[in-house]
């Protein structure tokens, strides 16, 4: 028996073209956690986790890279990419509720009101990786057999 999860999923060209951009999206925000965002990270990191604030900053970056890398050439599992990204995107999450909470200005968010603004584009994110990826046809299949 085939195993689904290996399933190629077609994908139209405006997927493939959002996939790209958000796979250099991700590698953009890999090189701002090796180089010029390096503090910016860190100061997203919350507190509670009990690891050097740089340590989580080079690991998401090595993270992102991969990521970002992957869903841009790793073609044939582009629907597997997209649902680690998404669950990547859950994982840093409570880096962005702690720069809300602990009013942390960075990346320009400067304000309570715009790192309040900014939860809001984590869920467009997770669904951008699903949807350019094919990976909700291929959830949307498997939950329908």
């Amino acid at each position: 028996m085939k195993n689904d999860f290996m399933e190629n999923i077609k994908i139209n060209l405006v997927q493939k073209i959002f996939s790209i951009v958000l796979g250099l999206f991700m590698i953009l925000a890999a090189i701002g956690h090796f180089t010029f965002q390096r503090a910016e990270f860190q100061a997203q990191v919350p507190n509670w986790i009990p690891i050097h604030k740089d340590v989580i900053v080079i690991l998401s970056g090595l993270a992102e890279i991969s990521l970002g890398l992957a869903i841009i050439f790793w073609t044939k599992q582009k629907a597997t990419v997209g649902i680690a990204l998404a669950l990547f995107y859950v994982i840093i999450f409570p880096g962005n509720i702690a720069q809300y909470l602990n009013h942390t200005d960075a990346f320009g968010l400067n304000t309570d009101r715009a790192r309040l603004i900014r939860l809001f584009f984590q869920p467009v994110l997770i669904i951008w990786a699903l949807w350019s990826t094919g990976a909700l046809t291929y959830i949307k299949r498997r939950f329908s057999k």
